[in-house]
């Protein structure tokens, strides 16, 4: 059974039992999104916690397995037409190049880590409507060149 596969039916089980993505982070001391992730197929789980999403959920063996595997990290055509991904890749359209220059200008010629990264996700009330609050914590990583010599 693939990652991806073992994450929608980990999911479907979470949901089931009205267990919330926070409340299964907080069992293994991880952020919400990096479980959500991880448990979605983005990320192995370290034994220890795929032990306790274990328990937390009653999975199978199998389950647990696909948990701990490193993940092929590839996009997913078919993820692309969620209208929620949608805007996620709207949103870096309209907005990257303008994020792009404002690193450069802000920290010279380098590229912020999508790998030593943290996110976080929260809701803010609004009178228009309440607000997604998404920050993203990425390590700055400088171009840089290497030689192969010695």
């Amino acid at each position: 059974m693939g990652k991806r596969e073992a994450g929608e039916q980990i999911d479907e089980i979470r949901r089931k039992a009205g267990i919330s993505w926070e409340d299964l982070a907080g069992r293994i001391g991880r952020p919400p999104v990096w479980t959500a992730s991880a448990v979605l197929g983005s990320h192995p789980v370290p034994a220890a916690e795929a032990e306790i999403l274990r328990e937390a959920l009653s999975l199978d063996p199998e389950l647990v397995d696909a948990l701990t595997r490193q993940p092929t990290r590839t996009a997913d055509p078919a993820a692309a037409g969620d209208p929620t991904i949608y805007r996620f890749q709207e949103l870096i359209q309209v907005y990257g190049p303008a994020l792009k220059a404002l690193i450069h200008e802000e920290f010279g010629d380098g590229i912020m880590s999508a790998i030593n990264c943290s996110i976080d996700l929260r809701r803010a009330e609004h009178p228009g409507g309440d607000r997604v609050v998404l920050t993203i914590d990425g390590k700055f990583l400088p171009y840089d060149w290497v030689s192969a010599q010695g």
